[in-house]
């Protein structure tokens, strides 16, 4: 029997950079923006020869999402405690309540892995999205999703790649039949300027984080100079 989808939309054709395109960019936190170990992992994930071991890809995209979640962290909420060391009680700041982590299968598991590293007590989130071929026009279409609640939550929404950023929107409002969180970083390890502008026009409640924002979208909505397909990259091409 065939899925009922849970949602389709059109997705990756090119979207027109807004005149407000800039001021959207002026909230979007840049990782590699200065100079750190992030860019020499953003450096591998780009380098074609690089990409042949899939192992490092798949550790260098996990890499990047372990800076990111440290870069969120010092936006979230601390609850300082007492502890008591083997010597001597002290004082200490555990996180308040960790996020949820949420990330479209395929390509963004090992950047959700990177996360999770981190915010190891974590509840993940999951959403199957894919283009549907072969048509007039491109459509994105999500048939699963599994999430706890979000209700009150601080919620993650990891994926590397952000080209158009109609099917991360799309995500994102798949999974707000799970509730309303009170807080959503959007991450990414590698972003159009149109994609982003787009993403914080629709999405205005979210902070915006990427590794780095690239030149362009091209005639295909691929994210130019980009890196290739991560999914691909990660676990080998698909039929």
């Amino acid at each position: 029997m065939a899925k009922t989808p849970l949602s389709t939309a059109p997705a990756d054709a090119a979207v027109p950079v807004a005149a407000d395109t800039v001021d959207a960019l002026a909230h979007v936190h840049v990782v590699c923006a200065e100079p750190s170990i992030a860019n020499h992992f953003l450096a591998e994930l780009r380098d074609k020869e690089v990409q042949k071991d899939s192992l490092r890809f798949r550790r260098n995209l996990q890499r990047l999402g372990e800076i990111i979640a440290y870069r969120i962290s010092a936006h979230l909420s601390y609850t300082e405690q007492t502890i008591q060391t083997p010597l001597a009680e002290t004082r200490g700041k555990l996180l308040h309540d960790f996020p949820i982590l949420a990330t479209v299968l395929r390509a963004g598991l090992p950047f959700h892995q990177g996360f999770l590293n981190y915010f190891d007590q974590s509840p993940s989130a999951f959403v199957a999205a894919y283009r549907i071929e072969g048509t007039a026009q491109v459509q994105v279409q999500v048939d699963y999703l599994s999430a706890p609640s979000l209700d009150e939550r601080v919620l993650i929404l990891a994926d590397p790649m952000l080209a158009t950023g109609k099917s991360l929107v799309q995500t994102y409002r798949a999974m707000l039949r799970f509730g309303t969180p009170r807080q959503v970083h959007i991450a990414a390890v590698i972003a159009s300027p149109e994609g982003l502008a787009y993403v914080a026009r629709e999405i205005p409640e979210a902070s915006l984080w990427v590794a780095a924002i690239d030149e362009r979208l091209n005639e295909h909505a691929y994210i130019v100079p980009g890196l290739g397909d991560a999914g691909d990259l990660s676990y080998g091409s698909k039929l």
